[in-house]
């Protein structure tokens, strides 16, 4: 499976932007998907997860009622809306996935499939 990630770009503290993320291949529906980030000089973080059937969702909490996951397995797509941005949200973002049996609490470690990221930086 291939992940490819967009949407990133520079926006001023409060606008909002939207990433996305494509998947490769039919087996999409069978991952649970998320969304991590890495700022400069820090550890990649996790940030928002959903389940593979897109009914259960999981947000870290720096980012709780401002950002917004959703997926579409007919697309194979994947989406995060993200509001109220502020500058500490300023990261490169990455798409990832991993089988569903192993739940919807993703890891950095417990990545299967990483895309390759998008710059999102936010400006006060």
């Amino acid at each position: 499976v291939q992940l490819q990630a967009s949407g990133g770009g520079l926006v001023q503290a409060g606008d909002s932007l939207r990433l996305s993320c494509a998947a490769s291949g039919r087996t999409f529906f069978q991952y649970t998907a998320g969304w991590f980030r890495q700022a400069p000089g820090k550890e990649r973080e996790f940030v928002a997860s959903i389940a593979d059937s897109g009914d259960t969702t999981y947000y870290t909490d720096s980012v709780k009622g401002r950002f917004f996951i959703s997926r579409d397995n007919d697309k194979n797509t994947m989406l995060l809306q993200m509001n109220l941005l502020k500058p500490e949200d300023t990261a490169v973002y990455y798409c990832a996935i991993r089988p569903s049996a192993f739940g919807m609490r993703m890891t950095v470690k417990g990545v299967f499939y990483w895309g390759q990221g998008t710059q999102v930086t936010v400006s006060s």
